[in-house]
């Protein structure tokens, strides 16, 4: 089992986004109870259909991508990659999932790791040779590991339910408020936008930096990033030469992929949910330098 070195400039800026999620969370609570809206009702509901999400996310994103659930008599080549991974990582194997698709791409899922699935397409097996697909199944191995389904699922709580409370504020203003504050309830829907809006971009940001968090498992697990490097370049050009229909069949679920399936034009990278194939190739030609040395 490996000793899996920190990355304190990566850990800074995550642990800093989830400080400013926190804080703005805080001040989000603190307005509504302030200005005394009854909200109790529908965080609650938000609270059980994240947990739902939570506890069945893997067979709900499983079951959108038509990934079908493999043994190991079935696909012994890919279990025992992903064997050799975990026991280098010292954790629990996932189960194995294939997605009959021509689109090269993998994705993890699991709510931990004693309850996860790492799928990776037909297009994708058949395009990256053994190290590339080695590197893109210890990159997904890295996302278990760190438990970034729970921790994204978690920062988006109060973002999911301030998008509710904005969303329904025409019903919170016939409550008005309480103690003496009812010519304040025009601030609810102005102050769930803002919040909303700023919590939506700390979780792309920290969803960024995962991604760079799971390359840097990669890398480690299997002491050759320019493999993880080979395979992204390889996914990113051939994921532009998919038909536009095909990318926007699955680009609902950009978020779990290792390389986004977008259609059109590509989205500024403030919005996206992964960094640019350029800075993560970037950065693992400096972590291919750590290593050699």
């Amino acid at each position: 089992m490996i000793r899996w070195p920190r990355d304190y400039g990566l850990q800074v800026r995550m642990v800093g986004t989830l400080f400013l999620l926190a804080l703005v969370y805080f001040i989000f609570i603190a307005v509504l109870a302030y200005i005394g809206i009854d909200t109790l009702l529908l965080v609650g509901m938000v609270i059980i259909i994240l947990l739902l999400q939570y506890f069945f996310s893997d067979q709900m994103v499983l079951l959108s991508m038509g990934a079908r659930q493999v043994t190991e008599e079935e696909e012994p080549h890919l279990y025992q990659v992903l064997t050799r991974l975990c026991a280098i990582a010292g954790m629990v194997r996932p189960k194995l999932a294939i997605v009959d698709k021509a689109i090269p791409n993998a994705f993890a899922t699991g709510r931990n790791p004693g309850h996860s699935v790492i799928a990776v397409t037909t297009g994708l097996i058949s395009m990256l040779n053994q190290e590339e697909l080695e590197a893109v199944l210890a990159h997904e191995l890295s996302h278990v590991k760190n438990r970034d389904v729970m921790v994204i699922t978690l920062a988006s709580l109060i973002s999911t339910a301030a998008f509710f409370i904005f969303r329904n504020s025409f019903m919170l203003s016939n409550s008005r408020g309480r103690g003496g504050k009812q010519n304040l309830w025009f601030l609810v829907p102005m102050v769930a936008a803002l919040i909303w809006a700023i919590s939506y971009l700390l979780i792309k940001a920290l969803s960024r930096y995962r991604e760079f968090s799971a390359d840097r498992g990669s890398a480690l697990l299997t002491g050759r990033p320019s493999q993880l490097a080979s395979a992204l370049m390889k996914i990113s050009g051939q994921m532009n030469r998919m038909p536009t229909t095909d990318l926007r069949d699955v680009e609902g679920l950009n978020a779990f992929f290792i390389i986004p399936a977008i259609s059109g034009s590509s989205l500024l990278e403030l919005f996206a949910t992964h960094p640019s194939v350029e800075q993560r190739i970037e950065a693992l030609s400096r972590l291919e330098q750590d290593i050699g040395r």
